[in-house]
């Protein structure tokens, strides 16, 4: 049957083509030869008699949401540049390309230098890509768009968040209770701050994270502002 099919199309592209080359010999020789060499081609290197065995594309694995791709889209708000650049970053993230995300946010605060959001969303990814760990880029990012927002619990609480989920606990809930104060009751970051709290305040409990360090907490501190952990921890 595929001998069949090869002759059958030879034919018919030759038949195609002798309408254009009829009156020049050696356009209807080049023809020819190009035919015949297809045909000794597949000769040579076709196997019409096996059969075929096509294979199924591989399933691409999808990661399950972290803390900040659930949370980001109610507290940090939708419909704007931060969140369409943001939710294509998560895309990313959820095929195992933090490397694409954080870069892909990367050029969002580039283009919106001005954009806290931004900033929350690219420090967040660029602790992912960092192995859940606050490096000195994710740092200043966290601390460029608290310097953009002082007065939104944003910066600060995701901050707090990109801490715990490195396993940062300690600084992640000095972070948060300074934060907690300042945040106006009934906001929706006030709410999931005690929950954070009272997280890990429950874990401690029940032997799940360490108990808390005897940090005590200067008086003069600025509650507005992202400093670097205690210790270099967030740096490790």
């Amino acid at each position: 049957m595929g001998w069949v099919l090869i002759a059958g199309f030879a034919l018919l592209t030759g038949a195609g083509l002798f309408w254009f080359v009829r009156r020049d010999t050696g356009a209807m020789q080049f023809l020819a030869s190009a035919l015949l060499l297809a045909l000794a081609g597949y000769a040579w290197q076709g196997h019409p008699n096996m059969a075929g065995s096509p294979k199924a594309a591989p399933e691409q694995q999808i990661l399950p949401d972290n803390d900040f791709q659930t949370l980001h889209p109610d507290l940090l708000g939708r419909f704007d540049n931060a969140w369409a650049l943001t939710n294509m970053a998560d895309g990313y993230q959820r095929r195992g390309d933090t490397a694409g995300a954080a870069a892909l946010l990367e050029g969002g605060v580039r283009r919106h230098p001005r954009d806290a959001d931004l900033w929350v969303a690219y420090g967040y990814a660029l602790v992912v890509h960092g192995g859940n760990m606050m490096g000195p880029a994710a740092q200043l990012a966290f601390q460029r768009a608290a310097a953009i927002a002082p007065n939104h619990p944003g910066p600060r609480f995701f901050y707090g968040l990109a801490l715990a989920q490195g396993g940062n606990y300690d600084e992640a809930e000095r972070v948060w209770r300074q934060l907690l104060p300042t945040i106006p009751a009934g906001s929706q970051f006030r709410t999931i701050t005690e929950q954070r709290l009272q997280a890990l305040a429950q874990a401690r409990a029940n032997g799940e994270i360490p108990p808390a360090a005897a940090v005590p907490v200067e008086s003069g501190a600025d509650s507005n502002a992202v400093a670097p952990a205690s210790n270099g921890a967030a740096g490790r």
